[in-house]
This record gives C-alpha cells, sequence and structure tokens, in this order.
C-alpha cells in the first residue's frame, strides 16, 4: 500500500524532475555487478542540495555517486531493485541476532569522510579481494565515490582492540538515512560484518528518529547484494512505488 507519505515525495519529485531532467545524460558501460548485460546509468552532477531534495531522489529509486545521482535504465535487465527499511518496523531474525552477538566485542565510532591511512589500507586490501579490478582502489573510490559535496555524509568506524575491521560511507539526513559503501577486512569475513553493519545503522536510525534507511540496490544471485533480502519488513522499489516484503 502507498502511503501518504510516498504520495507527497512522489508528487513535489516530480515538479523537481521537471526541473532538473535535461541535465541527466545516459552512460552505458559493462554491469558493475558482473550481470551479462550492458548497464544504462540515468545520472547528473549536482551542487549542493538541500535535506529534503536528497529525500526526494532517493524516494524515487536513485543513488549517489560523489557528485552524481543515479538510477539505473537498462534496456534488457531490471535487476537493480532499491531496497530501504523501516528502522521501527524491523524485526531481526535468528542469523542477525547471532552476528550482533559475535561482534559484540568491536568498538563502533562516527567519524569524518577522510582518507586517512588505516581506512584506505583496509579498503584497499578489500577491494583488492573481493573485487580485483585493475582500476579498483581506495584512492579511486573515495575520491570518485564516497566524498562529496552535495549531502552531508559520515563514517561509521568498527575496530577490535584498536585495530579498525570496518568502514562504513553513510549520507545523513533529517529523516533519511542512505549507506553508500561498506568495506571490512577479508580475514574477519566470519564476523558476518555487513549484516552487523546494517544492524548498526538500524539502531542509529532509531537513535536519531530517522524513518527511512536505503540500503542501495537488491540484486538477486549476486551474493554482495541479495543479502538484504533477509532484513524484515523490507520495502522494494518496482514500478515506480514502494512495496512492503514481510
Amino acid at each position: 500500500m502507498t502511503t501518504d507519505y510516498d504520495i507527497t515525495c512522489a508528487a513535489e519529485f516530480a515538479a523537481l524532475q521537471n526541473r532538473v531532467d535535461r541535465y541527466f545524460v545516459e552512460l552505458n558501460t559493462e554491469c558493475p555487478y558482473g550481470l551479462p548485460y550492458m548497464a544504462s546509468f540515468h545520472q547528473a552532477m549536482f551542487g549542493p542540495l538541500t535535506d529534503r531534495a536528497m529525500e526526494l531522489f532517493l524516494a524515487a529509486g536513485y543513488r549517489r555517486n560523489g557528485n552524481c545521482l543515479y538510477n539505473m535504465r537498462c534496456a534488457q535487465c531490471s535487476a537493480c531493485i532499491p531496497i530501504r527499511l523501516r528502522p521501527e518496523k524491523f524485526k531481526s531474525n535468528r542469523n542477525q541476532r547471532r552476528a550482533a552477538k559475535k561482534n559484540s566485542d568491536l568498538s563502533v565510532r562516527v567519524t569524518p569522510v577522510d582518507m586517512d591511512h588505516d581506512n584506505m589500507a583496509l579498503c584497499d586490501r578489500f577491494l583488492q579481494a573481493r573485487y580485483p579490478q585493475e582500476h579498483n582502489t581506495a584512492e579511486g573510490y573515495y575520491g570518485g565515490f564516497f566524498c562529496n559535496t552535495i549531502v552531508d555524509s559520515v563514517r561509521i568506524e568498527f575496530s577490535c582492540k584498536d585495530k579498525l575491521i570496518g568502514g562504513s560511507v553513510i549520507d545523513l539526513g533529517g529523516n533519511w538515512m542512505n549507506a553508500v559503501y561498506f568495506y571490512f577486512d577479508p580475514d574477519e569475513s566470519a564476523r558476518s560484518l555487513g549484516t552487523f553493519n546494517i544492524l548498526t545503522l538500524v539502531e542509529m536510525c532509531l537513535d536519531y528518529g530517522i524513518d527511512y534507511l536505503y540500503l542501495g540496490y537488491l540484486i538477486k544471485g549476486v551474493d554482495a547484494m541479495c543479502y538484504k533480502e533477509h532484513f524484515r519488513p523490507h520495502e522494494l522499489f518496482i514500478n515506480g512505488r514502494w512495496l512492503e516484503s514481510a
């Protein structure tokens, strides 16, 4: 069922879209998630946005990459489905509670999104282990993806006995949180840090009174993207509407 909130957002976004759509272009490239189709990014670069403008873009299924906002308009594929949580409705399952217990020894702190040595080294280790393409570097991800001048962003650091083992980049607004990227120590895979990261974001949203947590894309069949489906209830953006999946 479409809520009054989503109806209002859709109406405001339609007016916003009429003003900015001429700045968007289509970028066609190989699928970044390894699917055998050409990916088409509908994207535009922006200067600083108001909190409400970013909220409207997120509610319309858009994502952020650096100062660029985009959505997917792939001709042969519709696998990328925006997913969000309502933190006050979320119910953890047994595996998620196990992940929380497994990581109860970690310290968690919020920091600026800067290119410090420890985070750059950890991000490089993660990229080399998971996505070892030639141009995948921490410097490239931070400079072109994480850092931006259009919205407020912070980083959440997860440490074990003063050793950094995870970094979560998020955008933060008055009533929304946008999970941008999470990287972690490949040697700590048994901790289920990706799950623990989302549980941490849910708790932050509850603490801050934030109603909407955007988790990026759910892509079934892609391990790094499909685990989000286990956070329930969640909402999926399908055919221009947010639909709850219990």
